[in-house]
């Protein structure tokens, strides 16, 4: 059973995009896609830096677009259940058929700049802390004010909150956690913060017509499967202020039988967990076309 999942925002590098537009067809389509969205995604996939694709409103449909494109590259693939994180769940929308390309990146986009403008309020963003129990890391968080943003399994939660309140976490790590590593990401997304961002995105959703899922869609917000469009729409409005349980979700992905887990461009965060919390699993992370014959391979094993 093949599940194909999405990264979210923090996996973009600079120039990540440039050999997946060398695919025949590619470079036109992604300029379509810009043209849609009124921004230059060839540009900051290519040309742009790190700080210029860190800005959430560049970062979240540039995300979404490589990840389309990357899927696009394997052919007629339907898997057994898709899953994105955070807004990786936009794209693995368009993988289950609740949105197409143009429907999904348009809502992205403003997404990014909801998001984005919810972040400039307060100084805020995200670090990652590996290791520890999250018996002992949620409760001393709470204490520091950080909020659990994403509990991504396999040892790993993020925590998100202002600055002043990620510095002292630095300075005071919950027992039994080894590093805090501060995520290229421009906000303290998934937690109140992100408020003001549900109201756009709720008046964003309301000129799409979902359609329901053709494969299991697997949800951050409870990493439960979700039957109708009208459902994951709204999901993906309100989860933009709420933490990402990926932990649930790979919990799900073991329930329907997993035996294979693809991850689109820019791969290699989502394959990471997986190898630790969901052993015998066999992976491919797709980072350039390169992968793509081990990931046509790994779907031709496990697709049936």
């Amino acid at each position: 059973m093949l599940v194909l999942v999405a990264p979210g925002q923090g996996a973009q590098t600079p120039g990540f995009l440039t050999p997946w537009l060398d695919l025949p067809g590619a470079a036109d389509r992604v300029g379509q896609w810009s043209d849609a969205i009124g921004l230059d995604l060839a540009h900051y996939g290519t040309e742009a830096d790190a700080d210029a694709i860190r800005d959430t409103a560049v970062a979240q449909p540039l995300l979404v677009a490589a990840g389309l494109l990357s899927a696009a590259a394997l052919g007629d693939v339907v898997p057994g259940a898709v899953a994105g994180h955070s807004v990786g769940e936009i794209t693995a929308a368009v993988f289950a058929g609740v949105l197409d390309d143009t429907a999904a990146l348009t809502l992205v986009r403003k997404r990014g700049l909801a998001m984005a403008e919810a972040a400039a309020v307060t100084e805020t963003g995200m670090s990652a802390l590996l290791g520890g129990d999250p018996e002992v890391t949620i409760p001393h968080l709470e204490k520091l004010g950080l909020t659990p943003a994403n509990v991504n399994g396999a040892g790993q939660i993020v925590a998100a909150g202002t600055l002043e309140q990620l510095a002292a976490l630095e300075a005071d790590k919950p027992e039994g956690v080894r590093r805090v590593v501060a995520l290229k990401v421009a906000g303290a997304f998934h937690t109140h913060h992100m408020s003001p961002a549900v109201d756009s995105l709720a008046e964003a959703a309301v000129d799409l017509s979902p359609g329901d899922p053709k494969v299991t869609y697997v949800s951050n917000k409870d990493g439960q499967a979700v039957a109708t469009g009208a459902e994951v729409l709204s999901r993906l409005v309100g989860q933009v202020a709420n933490p990402v349980r990926w932990d649930l979700c790979m919990e799900t992905f073991k329930e329907l039988g997993v035996t294979a887990l693809v991850e689109v461009c820019p791969g290699g965060t989502l394959t990471g967990l997986a190898k630790r919390a969901l052993p015998g699993v066999a992976t491919v992370a797709l980072k350039t076309p390169d992968d793509l014959d081990a990931a046509r391979a790994l779907i031709a094993e496990h697709l049936n």
